[in-house]
């Protein structure tokens, strides 16, 4: 053993700090969220806007002459800006905002289309069940869907003698028929090989119902519920011009009896817009509840 070795003093120095190396800080980079937001607005919000911007320009260019019938787009901004602007006003019974007068539509619309809905899917998913049904009902239903909205008013009014119920009824009878041939279209496509699980599970008709039919056939059930929310508000709004009230459909027929083509042109747009979200509100249901399977 080396003898010098362990009589050497250990070394107390105090060590040096370790150095601080500044390591190059980089620029944050953007948010993935906010970069899909952008695509978002570039592909899908924008095109339409340059649209809209296009056709309007060409609807003022095209109807600013002394001549012309319908007003120019400004001419609509100097007319109807508090309709736009302040859709929610209420000076009076009838004198109310375009918005409490959607809501006020919407309201029938949906106990119509609701109640349309649940019957519809329900007598689709019995009729789907047998090939006899669906060729003794298919016909009948192919009959009835072509019959238009207000030629069920007069029996409408007739039955209820009311114009509340009497609208309600027509939004109901014209949104069922796509509703029960979707759903019993959707059932007739089920597999074979479902039911054959369901009967080795001893499903019985309700858990089959719920857990078999509902999921496999909800593409053909959500299309037929997008077609007809579209033809409910299609309807309540040619009934209540007919029925009264201060439902939309009412105030288009009000202005046309006034003259007053620049807020029947607001209407329209409203009318749309509400429409548009119906539609897309009831395929983003059928996507949640089918698991992105529906349109």
């Amino acid at each position: 053993m080396n003898v010098t070795a362990l009589k050497r003093k250990p070394d107390l120095t105090p060590a040096k700090p370790a150095a601080v190396v500044a390591l190059p800080v980089r620029s944050p980079a953007r948010p993935a969220l906010w970069r899909k937001a952008g695509q978002g607005f570039l592909t899908n919000i924008l095109p339409p806007l340059i649209v809209l911007a296009v056709l309007l320009a060409i609807w003022q260019i095209g109807f600013s002459g002394d001549a012309s019938g319908l007003p120019t787009p400004l001419q609509v901004w100097a007319d109807s800006a508090e309709l736009i602007v302040d859709p929610f006003f209420v000076y009076g019974t009838q004198d109310i905002g375009l918005g409490w007068r959607v809501l006020t539509s919407l309201e029938r619309v949906a106990y119509g289309f609701g109640l349309a809905a649940v019957v519809g899917v329900l007598t689709g998913a019995v009729i789907g069940q047998s090939s006899l049904m669906m060729r003794g009902f298919d016909p009948i239903f192919q009959i009835l869907r072509t019959v238009p909205p207000l030629a069920w008013l007069p029996i409408s009014l007739a039955a209820f003698m009311d114009s509340g119920p009497s609208a309600i009824f027509v939004i109901f009878i014209t949104a069922i028929w796509p509703v029960i041939i979707n759903t019993a279209s959707g059932v007739r496509a089920i597999p074979q090989d479902y039911r054959n699980v369901a009967a080795v599970l001893r499903l019985n008709q309700a858990e089959f119902f719920w857990k078999i039919m509902v999921p496999a056939a909800a593409p053909y059930i959500f299309s037929g519920l997008r077609i007809g929310v579209g033809l409910s508000w299609l309807a309540i709004v040619a009934a209540e011009m007919l029925t009264g009230g201060v439902g939309i459909g009412f105030f288009i027929w009000d202005a046309w009896n006034s003259s007053r083509l620049s807020d029947i042109i607001v209407a329209l747009a409203y009318i749309g817009g509400t429409g548009f979200i119906l539609d897309r509100l009831v395929g983003w249901i059928g996507r949640v509840v089918s698991r992105g399977t529906a349109v």
